[in-house]
Parts: C-alpha cells; sequence; structure tokens
C-alpha cells in the first residue's frame, strides 16, 4: 500500500503499531484490493462495466488481463463462478470484506484467525492462495504502478472536501484527536470497481472505508462513516447505561422501513440515532429529524433537542456522552413515540405520485415544494414519463448519490428497472426490482415492483414463481386499483 495522504496533524489518527502492515495515510489505495478486483474482473465480473460512471481504468486493465496468459485464471473463474451472488452488491461487498483481512503480495495470507474473519468472507479464504500465482502471471505489480497516476488524480478529488468534513466532525464533537488510541480510520479509493459503492468494515481496531467512482464526490458518506468510528465506541464504553434504555427499543419494532440490523441491536440503533442528530446540526437541516424518526431511528428527536445543550456548555462528546444517554427519560420519550405512526410518513403524504402508484387524498393546502432528492427523483419520473429514459436513468442515479434515505433509493432503484424493462434487460430489471423491495419501499412502490417481477417470471415461463409474486402484491396494505387490476390479472394468467 503506498501513502498518500494524512490528514492535517489536528486530525492525526494515533495508531497501534502493526509490524505485518505498512504505513498507510487515511485516504489511499490498497493494492490488495487492487489485485482482488483485478482478479475478479479478469474472471468475467462485469457489475456496472458500461456505467458512465465508472472509471477508464478498469477497462484497460481488464483489456490488458485479457491479452496475457494466466494460467491460474482459469481456477479463478472457476471459484467466482461457484461464489456468484445474484445480487452484484453482495457479490463485491464479499470480496471487499476479503481483501481487507488478508495481507498484501506477494503471499496474501490471511491476517486474523478463522474466528475473526468475517462471516461473508470466510467461506473465500481458498481465494487467498489463487491470488499468489495470478499476482505474478497477469504482473500486477506493474499494473498497479502504472495505475498510480490514475489513483494520485482520484485521490486528490477527495482530499479536501474530506479533511474538512473531518475538520468539521472533531470540531463539533471536540476531539483533540481523531478517536480512541489505538484505533484506525482508513479511507480506500478502488477504480476497478463498479461505480456508486462506498462501503464501511469495522473489524477489531480498524475501521475502512472503501470508495468507488462516482458521478459526485462522496463525501456525506464518508463522514458518515467518520461519525461510526468515533461513536461507536462510547456506545459499546456505555452499554449498561444504554442497556437501562431498552425499553424503547419495542417503538423501533413498528418501524417498517427499519433495518434488522438496527432493529435487534439497541446500541446501535442508538448511535445511528445520535448520528442523525448531529448530521443534522452540520448540515443546517432540522427537517432531517423528522425523516430519520419515521425510517426507525426512534431517539433522532431526543438527541437532537439535547445536542442544543451539548453545544452550550465545553466537554467534549466523550465525556459528554453518559450523562446525555443517561437522561433519556422513559416515560417522555414511550409518549413520544406512541404517537408516532411509522406506516405513514410525512414524506408519503407530501411527495407528489409517480405515474402508477395510487393517486394521493384531495386537499385543500398545496403540497409543499419538493426539494433535494425528492425534487430529482420528481424530475426522474417526468422524465421516464415522457420516455426521455436516458435523462430519467441520469436523475434515478443522482437521487442514489444525493440521499441515504433508503425510501428515495427504493424509488430511485425501481425507476431504474422501469427503464431496464423497456430497454429489453430482463435480468438487469429484476435485479433492480429486488433492490428496491430490500430497501422497504413505500407501499405502491412495493406493489408495482412486485407486479413487475411477476411479470418478469410469467414471460421466462415461471408461472409458480409469478403466482407467489403477484399475491405478495396484492398483500400489500395501500396498494392502487390499477395495480391491484394488474396483480389479479397476472394471478390469472399465472394459473392456465
Amino acid at each position: 500500500m503506498l501513502k498518500r495522504f494524512v490528514f492535517p496533524a489536528l486530525l492525526a489518527i494515533t495508531v497501534a503499531a502493526r509490524a505485518d502492515q505498512p504505513e498507510t495515510g487515511q485516504l489511499d489505495a490498497s493494492q490488495t484490493l487492487f489485485t482482488v478486483m483485478a482478479a475478479l474482473n479478469a474472471a468475467g465480473f462485469d457489475a456496472g462495466l458500461n456505467d458512465p460512471h465508472g472509471h477508464p481504468l478498469r477497462k484497460l486493465v481488464r483489456d490488458e488481463l485479457a491479452q496475457r496468459e494466466i494460467p491460474s485464471l482459469r481456477a479463478i473463474r472457476q471459484f467466482v463462478a461457484e461464489h456468484h451472488q445474484r445480487d452484484a452488491t453482495a457479490e463485491l461487498s464479499q470480496y471487499i470484506s476479503l481483501a481487507l483481512t488478508m495481507n498484501g503480495p506477494p503471499d496474501f495470507a490471511m491476517r486474523k484467525r478463522d474466528l475473526e474473519i468475517p462471516p461473508d468472507a470466510i467461506k473465500l479464504v481458498e481465494f487467498s492462495k489463487l491470488l499468489v500465482p495470478f499476482y505474478r502471471e497477469g504482473g500486477i505489480a506493474g499494473l498497479w504502478q502504472r495505475a498510480q497516476p490514475d489513483i494520485d488524480e482520484y485521490i486528490a478529488r477527495y482530499h479536501s472536501p474530506v479533511s474538512q468534513a473531518v475538520l468539521d466532525v472533531n470540531a463539533y464533537l471536540r476531539q483533540q484527536t481523531s478517536g480512541f488510541k489505538g484505533r484506525h480510520f482508513q479511507i480506500f479509493i478502488e477504480l476497478l470497481a463498479p461505480p456508486g459503492q462506498v462501503q464501511r468494515r469495522s473489524y477489531g481496531f480498524e475501521d475502512t472505508v472503501v470508495v468507488t467512482p462516482s458521478a459526485s464526490l462522496r463525501t456525506f458518506e464518508i463522514r458518515h462513516a467518520y461519525l461510526h468510528y468515533l461513536l461507536d465506541p462510547l456506545a459499546t464504553r456505555f452499554q449498561e447505561v444504554l442497556e437501562r434504555k431498552q425499553f424503547l427499543a419495542r417503538h423501533a419494532k413498528r418501524a417498517g422501513r427499519l433495518e434488522d440490523t438496527f432493529r435487534d441491536d439497541f446500541a446501535a440503533l442508538t448511535t445511528e440515532s445520535l448520528i442523525k442528530a448531529v448530521e443534522s446540526r452540520l448540515d443546517h437541516d432540522p427537517a432531517s429529524i423528522e425523516r430519520a424518526l419515521y425510517q426507525g431511528f426512534i431517539l433522532a428527536p431526543f438527541f437532537s433537542e439535547h445536542l442544543l445543550l451539548y453545544e452550550k456548555q465545553e466537554q467534549s462528546m466523550m465525556v459528554y456522552y453518559p450523562e446525555m444517554i443517561g437522561s433519556i427519560d422513559l416515560k417522555t420519550e414511550d409518549l413520544r413515540l406512541s404517537q408516532v405512526d411509522f406506516n405513514h410518513p410525512p414524506q408519503d403524504r407530501a411527495a407528489k405520485p409517480a405515474e402508477s402508484t395510487a393517486a394521493a387524498p384531495e386537499t385543500n393546502q398545496p403540497a409543499a415544494p419538493l426539494t433535494g432528492a425528492a425534487k430529482t427523483l420528481d424530475d426522474a419520473e417526468q422524465l421516464y414519463g415522457a420516455r426521455n429514459l436516458e435523462a430519467a436513468k441520469k436523475k434515478y442515479l443522482e437521487v442514489l448519490e444525493q440521499t441515504d434515505e433508503k425510501i428515495l433509493h427504493a424509488d430511485a432503484y425501481y425507476g431504474l428497472a422501469r427503464i431496464a424493462a423497456l430497454n429489453k434487460d430482463p435480468e438487469t430489471a429484476e435485479r433492480l426490482f429486488r433492490n428496491a423491495l430490500d430497501l422497504g419501499p413505500r407501499p405502491a412502490t412495493r406493489s408495482w415492483a412486485l407486479v413487475y417481477l411477476g411479470k418478469l417470471a410469467l414471460a421466462s415461463q415461471e408461472p409458480e414463481q409469478a403466482k407467489l409474486y403477484f399475491a405478495g402484491a396484492l398483500q400489500v396494505k395501500g396498494i392502487s386499483d390499477k395495480a391491484r387490476k394488474e396483480a389479479e390479472s397476472g394471478l390469472a394468467a399465472s394459473q392456465h
């Protein structure tokens, strides 16, 4: 790993001595990850290959490897095929996890014991052995060196905005050093991976963010990961205090949009709620607290109110944290949360319906003008309705980069899936419809995504699978009349 950029002295991270790893900057590239991605690309991993936001270096490396005699590539292709995932993000994710638990060349040995290897990577351990001959036969060392100008140029784009984001966080949390002693925060840029990915890993004392090419800088996601790096250890340190507040977790179980990760882990839910509140203060966006609440981050309103008190005193967050969480009043928060109907968030009521969604109830009050990602999504729907598919696709992709709200991501994936279907790309359409469903979409999006999946299953002559999709659509509460008719028609067709 080559050292690139280390943030200014105020931001320096205290790193425990690790003789088995070279020193890295906080914003860098990983030769290990580069080698893994080169092997995947050579083996035919094509996800995002034609995306205009990908980096040209990926195609150049693929083309050069295709011209070389690489005896080990046959075994690599077989391995990748045997560990293929239906979802491209999940497939990439497992190899990122593997790369972050390996040493670099030439041995690519696992740095962790079997019990410490992340679950999604443990089944890929044998892949590390295949990298040894591939690295030598494919001339990866030379490719890595030749890639440095492209890597440095891309890293340079991030240096100033990321440094500023970290500085803002440290100033707000009153951090003299970035994190707890012995912990390390690292950002890796990977140009050979599909675009639009920001993946975070926390293994032991190492927090790592892997960022792939994108249309715009992913500074928000990096800042979000950095906040996790600073605040996650506080929830662990004061877990006993948090356990006394766990009664409130019952409200999170009513939030259908909340990931199971947070639903089943109150400490993680608390930290994410706090991060949402800090981001609201840093971005001067008070409306984001209500959005976070309806996503299921039930303590976001409490932290938003309490941060006003935090800002008026002089202690750092590390010192102030136990007092803050200790002041969570169960009766007050239980009363507040009991009044929240998670199934009908304000954005559902205010958002302009898409072409194929149910019409909103009539109202005498004009809807508030859309802004931000919601406005971009509405623009995308207008373009889709006019069948300007390329422009609509660009807008849907912008939504994915403008916000981390899963309900809007679901709508964007739903839009991209419809475009893929119109472009006669059923495999991509199916994958994107599934992505939308995985994100806990609003009822209109869920019902229509299931209807489309049912139609794709019928076209693939899979009537039994089609029945499940159409039946699932009919079970969605709030399904529109039009979607209901389509589902009923499809269900009847699948039974013949």
